[in-house]
């Protein structure tokens, strides 16, 4: 069985073939599979046949000899990239230029996403699951955990930082974790009111509403007049984006984590050159940073709380609702329910 989208906010559950192991790909069965913006694809009308990207799942057939063997547990890493490129040899094969087409590999589509039962994957895009951490608990490895720390590690987030994240939603929530974890103080910004209180609820110790005022006014005054240390946007918007550059201080830090389709202008002088900023943009972290995350999820408390809600993957309709409406944070689908 897998999950699609197959209309305008419609999607169904399907059957689906079991793609075989060969080579280094190894079948994984899929127990558990966080959603992200697949929703919005969802209330576009975007028909997709494979979907989902961050699963986790126990090892059932491996070709050959290689990292995993049959009964391993094992974080389902997203993507399809090379993995003999410079970036992914260096870990950072996100940004891999040279894809793998899946159909042309399998013959099918079937087992390439993780809203379904079983996956195919390379084996050195399946990572260890520590005794102690769940597969629900584990999905966070990738977005709702991994997104931000990737974003905290380029700008060296720390005890020592005020840190303001733009967006609560689910990847802006885990930032408020993965800030709480090394110590900062965190302010934020969310427009939905069950996003925000979740947020107060994780040790942000302001959410402020982009509708109540000048944010950058009131954010300085939160901070004696400098601006934050640090800004994490995790929003996407553009308005997100302006405000962490406003309201960070001179020679303070910035990291773009949010996707945007929209350009936002930033002034190379004003911006940048004057008030000494540094600016990353990241995607997700570097394989070399995985244990770092595990470490985030296994002895965070406030993890339990990221997974706001876990459901059948028969009732995706219903969790792409909630998705819609603000009205959660991770939601975790059973692929076999």
């Amino acid at each position: 069985m897998k999950a699609r989208i197959v209309g305008e906010r419609q999607s169904d559950v399907v059957p689906a073939s079991v793609p075989e192991a060969k080579d280094d790909w190894v079948l994984v069965k899929v127990h558990a599979s966080a959603m992200c913006t697949e929703y919005k694809a969802w209330m576009a009308g975007h028909r997709m046949e494979t979907i989902g990207h961050e699963g986790a799942g126990e090892v059932v057939e491996v070709a050959q000899p290689g990292r995993v063997q049959v009964g391993d547990r094992v974080v389902i890493m997203p993507q399809l990239p090379c993995g003999v490129c410079a970036l992914c040899r260096a870990g950072d094969y996100t940004y891999c230029e040279d894809t793998v087409d899946y159909e042309a590999v399998h013959g099918t589509n079937d087992g390439q996403g993780t809203f379904s039962q079983y996956i195919v994957k390379p084996s050195w895009l399946l990572l260890p699951i520590p005794d102690s951490v769940t597969y629900e608990q584990a999905t966070m490895a990738i977005d709702g955990i991994g997104a931000s720390f990737a974003g905290m590690q380029a700008i060296d987030v720390d005890a020592f930082d005020t840190v303001l994240i733009t967006g609560l939603g689910p990847v802006g929530l885990g930032g408020v974790i993965n800030a709480q974890f090394r110590g900062a103080r965190v302010l934020a910004v969310e427009p939905a009111p069950w996003r925000a209180a979740l947020g107060r609820e994780l040790g942000a110790e302001v959410v402020l509403d982009p509708a109540e005022g000048d944010l950058e006014a009131r954010i300085r005054d939160l901070t004696g007049g400098r601006g934050v240390d640090a800004a994490v946007d995790c929003s996407g918007a553009v308005a997100g984006e302006r405000l962490c550059i406003d309201a960070v201080r001179r020679r303070g830090r910035v990291v773009f984590v949010g996707e945007n389709r929209n350009e936002l202008p930033i002034g190379v002088s004003r911006d940048m050159i004057r008030k000494g900023l540094h600016i990353a943009g990241v995607w997700l972290y570097n394989l070399r940073d995985y244990d770092g995350v595990m470490r985030v999820i296994a002895e965070s408390p406030l993890i339990d709380k990221l997974v706001s809600h876990t459901m059948p993957m028969s009732r995706i309709q219903d969790a792409f609702g909630l998705l819609a409406a603000g009205e959660s944070a991770k939601i975790v689908l059973h692929p076999w329910e």
